[in-house]
């Protein structure tokens, strides 16, 4: 009797463990990371290019964001991301968002990333800018007018290897090299003496007609955007 009075007392005593912790929950390694949006990205890279530019030498001036009317183009209008003044040329700078490995050549039509999809030569499409420009600038068409396309660190190049060499008029650079290049590339034509160089004059005379000539109203260049954006999509 007294052991079954025993059993019953011990089966109604409360468990004396320590109750259990709530388990915890991994928060940081369980929520995927927020990814940053396309017009982030560029947003961040002409940050970026702007940096560079600003490190360019006394006397060099630069229009971003140009966008100058061209009855030939499809749209009307030719958009150019940076023309550089410089004494010995403008650099007409184009420049890219990419991740990827980037293959293509001089001669290629469609340049190729990460072997998954294509992209218009750069260097074609630069050249229909600087066309764009000689337009506006009837006094200078025999200036040196250097080719310049530049690419984020995420990138990397496959490319035709003269487009690495500072004695082309056709150069592809990373963005965190871009005012370093426009530096060598002005020694070297200053080098070799083949131009007369550009007068502050000159270049301020440059500089007022690409501003005079930018199209800044907002309608007509969101229109020129999707125009431009229904055309690449008929063309792949």
């Amino acid at each position: 009797m007294l052991k079954k009075l025993m059993l019953i007392f011990k089966s109604n005593t409360p468990d004396k463990k320590k109750p259990s912790q709530p388990s915890k929950t991994k928060t940081s390694s369980s929520k995927p990371k927020p990814k940053v949006q396309p017009t982030r990205i560029g947003e961040l890279g002409e940050h970026k290019i702007n940096i560079q530019l600003d490190q360019l030498p006394k006397g060099c001036k630069y229009v971003s964001d140009l966008m100058v009317a061209i009855p030939k183009s499809r749209t009307g209008y030719s958009q150019i991301d940076h023309v550089v003044i410089t004494p010995h040329g403008l650099f007409v700078v184009e420049t890219k968002n990419y991740n990827g490995e980037i293959k293509g050549t001089r001669d290629n039509k469609s340049w190729s990333v990460s072997n998954r999809f294509k992209m218009y030569n750069p260097f074609m499409q630069n050249y229909g800018h600087i066309q764009a420009i000689k337009s506006l600038l009837p006094d200078y068409q025999k200036i040196r007018y250097i080719s310049l396309v530049s690419f984020t660190m995420r990138c990397r190049f496959s490319v035709d290897p003269e487009l690495r060499k500072i004695q082309s008029d056709e150069l592809i650079v990373y963005d965190v090299e871009l005012s370093e290049y426009i530096q060598r590339k002005m020694n070297r034509i200053q080098a070799e003496k083949t131009e007369t160089a550009l007068t502050d004059s000159d270049i301020l005379k440059i500089y007022q007609s690409l501003n005079k000539a930018n199209i800044t109203d907002p309608k007509i260049r969101d229109d020129h955007v999707e125009k431009a954006g229904s055309a690449r999509k008929i063309k792949n």
